[in-house]
């Protein structure tokens, strides 16, 4: 066997330094030192010059406090390894969360979207029923179509309607324009669009408010978009 410095081995195991310590001083005849002095250089005694029993102790303890330091050591990657672990996954986890919020958010705005628009189709359709009920007449006056428009129009749009009228007809419910062939209150362009809305539309204003009301929500959403297109183009 090889001639290995106690020193080297002994220090790792309080065990180990104890028998050490031991030996050395049996063989040299002086008293035994504290266990908790580091052994100097003087007192350095070579694995070879122990019996074969203490070698086997300080062989094993050596290697037990080997053991023990990668034990440690492979416990605090493992505790690392988990830590990171866990982190990735719960910002996985977040990431999924997140996008899952979204996705339900934007649904809910479409299915809330869709109601809206389904309501507001229902609305225009009883609108058009409604006007329906307006008795015929061979004349109106503005103040008659007036009424009917503020009958068949919701009341948060009326004032939208009546400027795109104002300006269009001036209420006059057989307007016709001359170049275009534009008629009715709204100018319908071509006339025989309103046909859609009744069979008497060239006659009745009732039915020119329908079409129009039904053109401008489905054009651009209501008559205030309408007016506001309006204004900004100076046609709708």
């Amino acid at each position: 066997m090889s001639r290995i410095s106690v020193r080297g081995l002994a220090v790792a195991s309080a065990t180990a330094v104890t028998a050490v310590g031991s030996v050395v001083g049996v063989a040299s005849g002086s008293v035994a030192q504290n266990n908790d002095a580091e052994p100097t250089a003087a007192d350095t005694t070579l694995l070879a010059d122990l019996p074969a029993g203490q070698q086997a102790q300080v062989q094993t303890a050596s290697l037990t406090q080997q053991a023990d330091t990668a034990a440690i050591a492979a416990d605090a990657s493992a505790k690392k390894d988990a830590e990171e672990a866990a982190r990735k996954a719960a910002a996985h986890t977040a990431i999924q969360k997140k996008a899952a919020a979204e996705q339900a958010a934007a649904k809910a705005a479409k299915e809330a979207k869709d109601r809206a628009e389904t309501k507001a189709a229902a609305a225009s359709r009883d609108d058009v029923r409604d006007a329906s009920s307006f008795p015929v007449q061979t004349s109106y006056t503005i103040a008659q179509i007036q009424a009917m428009a503020r009958q068949i129009v919701p009341a948060g749009q009326f004032q939208c309607f009546s400027n795109i009228v104002d300006h269009e007809s001036s209420w006059n419910y057989r307007a016709t324009n001359a170049s275009s062939g534009a008629y009715g209150l709204v100018q319908a362009l071509p006339a025989s669009k309103m046909a859609t809305a009744g069979a008497d539309w060239q006659t009745n204003p009732a039915t020119q408010i329908k079409w129009g009301l039904n053109y401008m929500n489905v054009r651009y959403g209501s008559p205030c978009d309408a007016w506001s297109y309006w204004q900004a183009n100076g046609n709708y």
